[in-house]
């Protein structure tokens, strides 16, 4: 943030085109030129510029020339800062979360959901206008199956008020396990699939029914989850464009018939074989990719899509961009993938089909269950509906935090007590060190003059540093799609701020310190919180 002022200077005045960097160590200062990209030595630059005020000092060091900026001036520019960004003018479709409907929600599908309304935060905040969509597989080999596991074992049963989510998940599992003890019934769940696809009488309204029970339990856990969509694609509306477009590129002869099933040979492009219709001439969703690909494009005008979907489908991805090229679409390049790694259980593999993961309510219910523990024998005196309010947003803040601070092609071990560890490098302990913030500015007025030349301990100038490279940050998770960038400095800054706290008395301060050093909690406290809010995650102001 100190950056842009000096840099316009010092361009003024040479009349060259500059960029500061900011150095490595800190005992080599705020800002460096790298002189040597301009093919000068620094001493010759350094007798040429005439430096202001706010410069306590320039060193040369190398082929550097390093400038170390007074301690009052950087409290100043910070604490009276507000940062902002200008409209870039893009509008971008995120897609994520992605969940199939008959299937558990569980918390792989967390991840990618955390991840999504992170980085649209985080878009939209450094000025595009992001729309956020979310693509769900509601028809297919999955549904078939589980239609016809419940029409066979469940027929004309409702499901429970509670842990609805549980109750679809445990069809599918069935389904899956009965129909591996008989391969001769995969011939009774291809003729169902068939019927699926041509909106057979016979199977429309279980179909719709349960479909229905699925996706109003993701919109619940959405809610819980903070995050919301612009627009829904679902697969089965994209099924007959899908069988159309698959002809054409026949037609075209980038598509050929293969054992009646439709394909693409990408074998020279090293991608293998992508095959877009099966031999009875249901679609897969690859075909239907490429149909929703152009509808994004040509439907709502955006200058880029991203796919957030799990690193698994990178082949699909780049089999799916490469059609896309070879079908003359010009905006392939604009198309983009962030692919991210599997989430684990202390023991193993997480799996839909064998029932081996954590549905997201029953992860919600065990860490609701922990926090509140924790809360109520800190807060004995505080209602029950305030304490199931705070343990709730405690939960979800751990759950949310661990997706989003790891780096996204890093496979998580979830690991559900150390996700709540008021200690550790968690989303419980930032919003403990926010929680404490807000206690220290409770009641205090914060409209006077500061003076400040007293912040001057290395505490107060560590965390002044922090706090200043916000901005930076911000802006490299938005141009490198790097969520873990903001959690990963979240993090840093509240630690940075716990060393102040610990060294540097604040309420019982002399007066000009006490204003000064509230004035510098304020700020780290609507810092903590706009990060958090970047992340999806509600502040807590008690804890």
């Amino acid at each position: 943030m100190f950056q842009k002022d000096l840099e316009a200077i010092i361009k003024k005045q040479l009349k060259w085109d500059i960029q500061l960097e900011t150095p490595k160590n800190k005992e080599h200062g705020d800002l460096s030129l790298p002189c040597f990209k301009l093919k000068k030595s620094p001493e010759f630059i350094l007798t040429k510029l005439t430096l202001p005020n706010y410069i306590k000092e320039a060193k040369i060091i190398g082929t550097y020339l390093n400038f170390y900026l007074k301690p009052e001036y950087k409290a100043k520019k910070l604490l009276e800062y507000i940062p902002k960004f200008k409209k870039t003018g893009k509008r971008i479709m995120l897609e994520y979360s992605q969940a199939n409907t008959h299937k558990a929600f569980h918390v792989g599908h967390i991840r990618g959901t955390s991840i999504g309304e992170a980085l649209a935060r985080i878009l939209e905040f450094t000025g595009n206008k992001v729309l956020r969509v979310n693509y769900q597989g509601d028809t297919g080999m999955h549904v078939a199956k589980w239609i016809w596991c419940y029409n066979k074992f469940h027929k004309n049963e409702e499901p429970p008020q509670q842990n609805k989510t549980k109750w679809i998940s445990h069809i599918y599992v069935e389904a899956v396990q009965n129909l591996g003890k008989d391969e001769k019934l995969e011939k009774e769940i291809r003729e169902l699939n068939k019927k699926i696809d041509r909106r057979d009488k016979s199977v429309l309204d279980i179909w719709k029914k349960s479909r229905k029970w699925s996706l109003d339990e993701f919109e619940t856990i959405y809610k819980d989850l903070n995050t919301r969509f612009d627009y829904y694609f679902f697969e089965r509306d994209m099924e007959k464009s899908a069988k159309e477009l698959s002809k054409q590129l026949i037609e075209d002869k980038i598509a050929v018939i293969s054992d009646k099933a439709t394909i693409i040979d990408l074998k020279k492009e090293n991608l293998s074989i992508w095959v877009l219709l099966r031999d009875d001439g249901t679609p897969l969703y690859s075909a239907k990719d490429l149909v929703l690909a152009k509808k994004k494009f040509e439907k709502y005008k955006i200058n880029k899509s991203i796919y957030i979907v799990g690193a698994a489908q990178t082949l699909h991805f780049q089999q799916c961009f490469k059609t896309l090229e070879l079908m003359g679409f010009e905006n392939y390049k604009n198309c983009y993938h962030i692919p991210y790694s599997e989430v684990r259980l202390p023991y193993g593999k997480m799996s839909s089909r064998t029932g081996e993961n954590i549905l997201y309510q029953e992860m919600l219910e065990e860490l609701f269950n922990y926090s509140k523990k924790e809360t109520k024998l800190r807060h004995r005196e505080w209602s029950e509906t305030k304490i199931n309010k705070n343990s709730k947003e405690i939960a979800i803040t751990s759950i949310k935090f661990t997706m989003l601070h790891q780096d996204n092609n890093k496979n998580i071990t979830f690991d559900l007590q150390k996700s709540l560890d008021f200690q550790g490098e968690t989303g419980p302990y930032i919003q403990y060190v926010h929680a404490r913030c807000s206690s220290i500015l409770k009641n205090q007025k914060l409209n006077f003059k500061i003076n400040y030349k007293l912040l001057k301990t290395p505490e107060e100038i560590n965390l002044i540093d922090e706090l200043s490279k916000f901005e930076e940050v911000i802006l490299q998770s938005s141009e490198h799609y790097k969520i873990n960038l903001v959690a990963n400095y979240t993090i840093k800054l509240a630690k940075t701020f716990n060393e102040f706290y610990h060294n540097c008395q604040v309420l019982k301060s002399e007066p000009k310190l006490k204003e000064a050093r509230l004035k510098l909690v304020e700020k780290t406290q609507k810092i903590i919180a706009l990060c958090l809010n970047l992340l999806g995650i509600n502040p807590i102001k008690e804890m």
